[in-house]
């Protein structure tokens, strides 16, 4: 996925090369900040860079203090904001202030540390990178719940321990290539996910119709098999068949996918939970299904009705409902 961050990996391939490397981080924002807290910058002791921490405000400042940083081994915190004198100098004029943990890899960061969190991501493993200016650096996999769900780092409740969250890129997995599909493939890709198109009639899923995405000419329950299903994945279903969709809904409902939908008429999902009863699975593992699909906002047409889809995937991406 071509918006997946490799901040991380590119700091440990500096610090590798000998070049000397830094992570910067927004820990706190207050305001109308740029760039959301967890946002991270690499910094080269060449003086490159990768990634930003204020989309271009501050990150003259932050690089210079990173180099020193690299120099002497040290973390170091930094504040910018427009009550801050020195703030207007470097372009932070939006109204807003961040606070930016510098960490050298090596002897702060340590690198075999950097590299479990690179090989972590790389196998699409959720993560809490555990850090702050006097707490031990740690990996965490475990008891960080909410803050997984929503994508949502920052300091625990004692204000020293920080809480960077990597989650694997969002995919959105959709069975039924569809008139619909056609305006929800672009949409989920500026909202940031990684669509997969799954249907074995190569006449809808065809090069024409979707120009560059990745198909799948398979049935949808052995194409998600293979493909996996994870915490981090959407599942939609757009074939209005049962043959197709009933499959692949079974793999979902024994997999741990943040959402699931599927089209239909109310009359139509009611019959789709008939059948699932009958195949074994219970009133809560059905009520996972958001069928009929998408958030009620009147939708008429294709693009509407991708665009109800996008915004209830959203909704329980971020607030779980």
């Amino acid at each position: 996925m071509t918006r997946f961050d490799d901040i991380p990996e590119t700091a440990l391939a500096w610090h590798r090369a000998g070049k000397g490397a830094a992570l910067a981080t927004v820990v706190e924002t207050w305001g109308s900040a740029p760039r959301r807290v967890g946002s991270q910058l690499a910094i080269s002791g060449a003086g490159e860079i990768a990634g930003s921490v204020s989309g271009g405000c501050v990150e003259g400042a932050v690089v210079a203090e990173a180099l020193d940083a690299i120099e002497d081994g040290k973390p170091v915190l930094l504040e910018y904001g427009v009550s801050d004198g020195d703030a207007f100098a470097v372009g932070l004029a939006c109204g807003g202030t961040i606070r930016v943990l510098v960490e050298p890899v090596g002897p702060v960061l340590p690198e075999p540390l950097l590299a479990d969190l690179c090989l972590a991501r790389e196998a699409r493993v959720p993560v809490a990178y555990v850090t702050g200016m006097a707490v031990e650096r740690r990996l965490e996999r475990e008891g960080h719940g909410a803050r997984f769900r929503m994508d949502r780092s920052g300091f625990e409740e004692d204000g020293e321990t920080f809480v960077a969250i990597h989650n694997p890129p969002l995919r959105l997995i959709i069975v039924g290539a569809v008139h619909i599909a056609q305006a929800l493939v672009p949409m989920a890709r500026i909202a940031g996910y990684d669509p997969l198109l799954i249907d074995p009639r190569e006449s809808f899923a065809s090069e024409a119709r979707f120009p560059g995405e990745t198909i799948l000419f398979d049935w949808p329950d052995e194409a998600v098999k293979a493909y996996g299903l994870d915490s981090r994945t959407a599942l939609v279903l757009l074939t209005h068949d049962p043959k197709l969709d009933d499959p692949a809904l079974a793999e979902a409902l024994r997999s741990d996918v943040f959402y699931i939908g599927a089209l239909g008429s109310t009359r139509t999902h009611a019959k789709r939970v008939e059948r699932l009863e009958q195949a074994g699975f219970s009133a809560h593992e059905i009520a996972r299904i958001h069928g009929p699909i998408g958030l009620d906002i009147g939708a008429a047409g294709p693009s509407e009705i991708a665009l109800a889809i996008l915004a209830e995937i959203t909704r329980v991406l971020r607030l779980g409902a």
